[in-house]
């Protein structure tokens, strides 16, 4: 097993090395390679335990996009992100159970509702690939990442009470509204409570020991939820929202470190996901064969399920957009009339209605500053190209594949799972029918449609003048700092000189040798450029991505400075 993996790895790893080469989207070319190589003959199948999968490979992919994922762009779009992540999970069920239902012969609608489970949550790896290379919004791009944090947890949440409804298991909580919000709730909470711990302890590590320390939350995270009950997949998102929320206060040598590791985990465990989903999809059609399953007649019901798997995200996808734009003219409305009292207010006539309801007009000043600052941001409904293309993203994973493969053998009487190799079969030919069809058309989807938005280059830049002002503000109050709280000649003459140029000490090509008290003046710039950056972003002048970015060179260049003093490197913020 273990020559077995290695083997697979390598030969993904290879494959992932020429897509790049070839500008072909590497988990596509690692499915297509791996479901060709499946039928070499004398080739040994490769098969993982689905407990495997769900405690091994999911947790640190999850942890990792969740790391680096805005915490503020998620409760922004939230609303977005949950019709995607949980109410089209839950349609998707429903619909596509009740066809499996009408069209799979012997099949009962409980273990048809287990197959739409199964299937309903997409994995947005390939989708968010193809959009950051062909530029797309950061708005679809924030909707789509964040909808593959939350739809697993939905869509395992509704397999294990489906399946324990065939099966006869008893659950704690046999309410199934009351077991999907104990399952979330309890599992966030969980999360963030590690995450908060996690961070913690790592303030007083080395950078060493903190990485060591993060490889570890993921699967602590899980497999703790999964132990109470609840959703191991809420709680290794909750962790890894927390720390990368709060990564900004670790050492810089930990935050390169820890950046650096999860990216190479990715690589390496996104390769292997792909290969492996290729090379089940021969030996799920041989052991249907062998049990008497008639083939073309079960691929024929299979596509039939991945065609009504396709349809019905678009159809909701367009539907809630209808929803959507109605909600946006409504809160418009009210933001126009909210306006106008704000209007009025500045008036006579406000002046009066301000010495009659004073507390009405204190909550309506307050209002308006908040609304200065953007705290009431009315986002814009997305056009019918770009929901086209949010339909259009719906390629299935390695969770489809492991809940599959995860259907109990048998049920509490004792009896075979009914119709547990249908939905296998299913499984896998919607999962690389999705990966096939939808990833391989969707770059040109996205370019036939043109889709781009002409403000993200502006804002990104309007971002950046932003970070800019601060830090060179930070700068001058950090030079200052400096020059009053040193009184030795040299350096007070070096800050002077510093406020002189206003420019970064790194900047300066005059100074030919560096002295103790340049380096500790600009350690004391970085810090307080980083501490202005984050209140920027805390304040919500800065946008989260931005203020990563502005982190990392940040970061470098505090790594360069402390190398330039042995045993400097390593050490803290």
């Amino acid at each position: 097993m273990v020559s077995q993996i290695l083997i697979v790895m390598i030969a993904a790893i290879g494959v992932s090395i020429v897509a790049e080469r070839r500008n072909i989207q590497a988990p596509l070319l690692l499915a297509a390679v791996g479901l060709l190589a499946s039928f070499i003959p004398g080739l040994g199948r490769l098969e993982l335990e689905p407990e495997i999968i769900l405690t091994v490979v999911l947790p640190p992919l999850l942890f990792s996009a969740a790391r680096e994922f805005s915490f503020l762009s998620f409760i922004r779009r939230f609303g977005s992100i949950f019709n995607l992540g949980v109410l089209l999970v839950a349609v998707t069920t429903a619909v596509v159970g009740g066809i499996a239902a009408a069209t799979i012969p012997g099949m009962t609608l409980a273990v048809a509702l287990v197959l739409g489970a199964v299937i309903s949550p997409p994995d947005a790896v390939t989708a968010v690939a193809v959009g950051r290379k062909l530029n797309l919004p950061s708005r679809m791009m924030t909707v789509l990442k964040g909808e593959s944090l939350i739809n697993d947890a939905a869509a395992l949440t509704l397999f294990t009470f489906a399946a324990a409804s065939v099966t006869g298991t008893h659950l704690a909580i046999p309410n199934l509204f009351l077991f999907l919000l104990y399952a979330a709730v309890v599992g966030f909470a969980l999360g963030l409570v590690i995450g908060n711990v996690v961070h913690r302890v790592q303030m007083r590590l080395n950078a060493s020991l903190s990485t060591v320390l993060s490889v570890l939350v993921p699967f602590t995270a899980y497999i703790l939820a999964e132990e109470l009950g609840a959703s191991g997949v809420l709680a290794v998102v909750a962790a890894g929202l927390s720390l990368g929320h709060n990564a900004r206060e670790s050492g810089y040598a930990a935050r390169m470190q820890e950046r650096q590791f999860w990216h190479t985990t990715d690589a390496l465990l996104e390769a292997f996901v792909f290969a492996y989903i290729g090379l089940q999809f021969r030996w799920v059609l041989v052991e249907a064969e062998e049990k008497g399953f008639h083939i073309p007649q079960l691929l024929g019901l299979s596509v039939l399920i991945l065609v009504a798997t396709i349809l019905v995200r678009i159809g909701w996808v367009y539907f809630t957009s209808i929803l959507s734009r109605w909600r946006s003219r409504v809160v418009a409305k009210r933001y126009a009339e909210f306006d106008r009292q704000l209007a009025a207010l500045e008036g006579e006539r406000g002046e009066r209605l301000a010495g009659r309801r004073g507390r009405f007009s204190q909550r309506l000043e307050q209002a308006r500053e908040a609304r200065k600052q953007g705290a009431f941001e009315l986002l814009p409904p997305f056009s019918w190209q770009e929901n086209l293309v949010i339909g259009w993203t719906g390629m299935r994973g390695v969770v489809t594949l492991a809940a599959a493969a995860g259907i109990p053998l048998m049920t509490v009487a004792g009896e075979p799972f009914p119709g547990r190799d249908v939905i296998q079969v299913v499984a896998f030919v919607v999962t690389v029918g999705t990966l096939l069809i939808q990833g391989l058309t969707l770059p040109w989807l996205i370019r036939r449609l043109a889709i781009s938005d002409p403000d993200d280059a502006r804002k990104r830049r309007e971002q950046f003048k932003v970070a800019d002002a601060v830090a060179r503000a930070a700068t001058v109050e950090a030079v200052k700092s400096f020059r009053d709280t040193h009184h030795d000649p040299k350096s007070r003459r070096l800050a002077e000189m510093m406020l002189q140029r206003e420019t970064a000490l790194e900047r300066d090509n005059r100074f030919a040798e560096v002295t103790d008290a340049m380096l500790e003046l600009k350690e004391q710039i970085l810090a307080a450029q980083r501490a202005a950056v984050v209140q920027a972003r805390d304040e919500r002048r800065l946008d989260d991505e931005v203020m990563r970015e502005v982190l990392e060179e940040l970061d470098l260049e505090q790594a360069a400075t402390a190398g330039t003093m042995p045993g400097r490197f390593g050490g803290r913020d």
